[in-house]
């Protein structure tokens, strides 16, 4: 019987280790260009960047570009770039990593490109330069993507770009996976986007879960810097998980909050970065990116360093919208005191959302206007001359909360709410997991919170 139950355990493992390696398998690179995706090294309006993955085989990576035409006799005239190579070591395996920033381009015009070798291309896909000039644009956001990317994920990337086909760009808030040099986890993050990433830039900034240790100092992953393009106007020692991007007159900032939380050396020099990035800033929209909440949508989650240090620059610098994830919960709103008007924010609009389908159970602080629990989502952005208009969606495409900012001439914003008019009631029940796990206790202070935030909103 022993013997049995031993011959079973060890048939089980190997079945485990064997679905592991067919996994990343799955994942290895080849010869064939995969993994292409979008971002910015400089002026949208006159360069766009590219990377893309191979196995070690290739001797020289290309990439072909020209102005879009429906004839597809461009092809012959497309002209050449040669692309700047990586090598990245990772456990499975050895990978190069291409990149190539097309410069020159003209303003507010679509170009057609591919990757590869001259022997191994890629499809051809389209990209359109920004205009040069302040203009309307809009983009999606993402919370925290992490687990399950590939079979749960997939449906928040892909139902957000059905939702905004015409996005100028994706923002992602951090922890995009859950262990940051699987490589595995990374090829599911890729799958799910898949050739989206080829024709809407990416702008990510690092979560927790894209750090690891080596020895006693935390580390971003091995995969961050050769798979991402993105501007290296950030902290000299944060390049390429802190940046900013100047787009057709707003300006959005990228920041790394899982090092600032970490060690007050980073944060006080992120701080000094970001006071001095916003006060040299012409464009008249300021949008700011980090993974850890200013205020937290989570009971018992608390980044008060942060928020001391950050909050009042946000205020002096009349921050526009504060985007952030981490909570694996949805939350939107603005810290004003409870009983006062809220028309007039006096500071940003601090949003917390969650696309993946892990999930926390919800605090339903004060700071909140609306609120989701259990609920998979994505953001979907526009602003358009004084207006911002931001809509949060569920991935089945419904419309969970919305909201329009306008800004007058003096730079004061007025907030239109629009929540109050959905049809959507909002969504928080707990998730099933905290059903069943939470004592007698905890359920009967949820429900406590539960019935005050109601009271506070004049819901019955």
């Amino acid at each position: 019987m022993h013997l049995y139950r031993f011959l079973t355990s060890l048939y089980l493992l190997l079945l485990s280790v064997s679905a592991t390696f067919a996994q990343n398998k799955t994942y290895l690179p080849t010869a064939f260009p995969d993994r292409v995706i979008l971002g910015y090294k400089g002026d949208p309006a006159i360069s766009q960047a590219v990377n893309w993955r191979t196995d070690t085989t290739i001797k020289e990576a290309v990439a072909a570009i020209h102005e879009a035409d429906p004839s597809p006799d461009f092809t012959d005239k497309a002209k050449i770039v040669k692309a700047v190579t990586q090598k990245a070591v990772f456990d499975e395996h050895t990978a190069l990593y291409h990149e190539v920033n097309f410069t020159d381009l003209k303003p507010a015009t679509q170009y057609v490109y591919r990757v590869g070798d001259g022997k191994n291309w890629s499809e051809w896909f389209h990209f359109t330069t920004a205009s040069d000039q302040s203009a309307p644009l809009s983009f999606l956001y993402f919370g925290d993507a992490q687990n399950d990317v590939r079979s749960l994920w997939s449906r928040a990337v892909r139902g957000a770009y059905s939702t905004l086909p015409k996005a100028n760009f994706m923002i992602h808030a951090g922890d995009l996976i859950n262990r940051s040099n699987n490589d595995y986890e990374w090829g599911e993050w890729f799958e799910a986007g898949g050739w989206i990433n080829g024709m809407v830039p990416n702008l990510a900034t690092p979560g927790n879960h894209e750090y690891y240790k080596d020895g006693l100092k935390e580390k971003v992953s091995k995969h961050w810097r050769p798979q991402f393009a993105l501007p290296e106007n950030g902290p000299e020692d944060l390049i390429e998980t802190a940046y900013y991007l100047d787009y057709q007159g707003k300006r959005f900032i990228f920041l790394n909050s899982e090092e600032a939380t970490s060690g007050k050396k980073s944060l006080n020099e992120q701080a000094a970065w970001f006071e001095k990035v916003i006060t040299e800033n012409p464009q008249r929209w300021n949008v700011v990116i980090h993974h850890h909440p200013i205020y937290s949508t989570k009971q018992g989650r608390d980044n008060d360093e942060w928020r001391d240090k950050m909050e009042p620059l946000y205020r002096k610098h009349k921050v526009d919208i504060v985007l952030q994830g981490h909570d694996h919960t949805y939350g939107r709103g603005i810290n004003i005191p409870v009983g006062q008007s809220r028309k007039k924010p006096d500071g940003p609009i601090y949003v917390v959302s969650v696309s993946g389908p892990k999930m926390y159970d919800i605090g339903l602080q004060d700071w909140m206007d609306r609120a989701a629990s259990n609920t998979q989502l994505y953001q979907a952005i526009s602003i358009v001359n004084d207006k911002l208009s931001f809509k949060a969606y569920t991935v089945n495409g419904d419309l969970y909360d919305a909201f329009d900012l306008e800004k007058d001439k003096k730079g004061v914003n007025t907030l239109t709410e629009l929540s109050n008019t959905l049809q959507m009631q909002e969504r928080l029940n707990l998730p099933a997991r905290y059903e069943k796990s939470f004592k007698e206790a905890d359920l009967k202070e949820y429900n406590q919170r539960y019935q005050d935030y109601k009271k506070r909103k004049g819901i019955k």
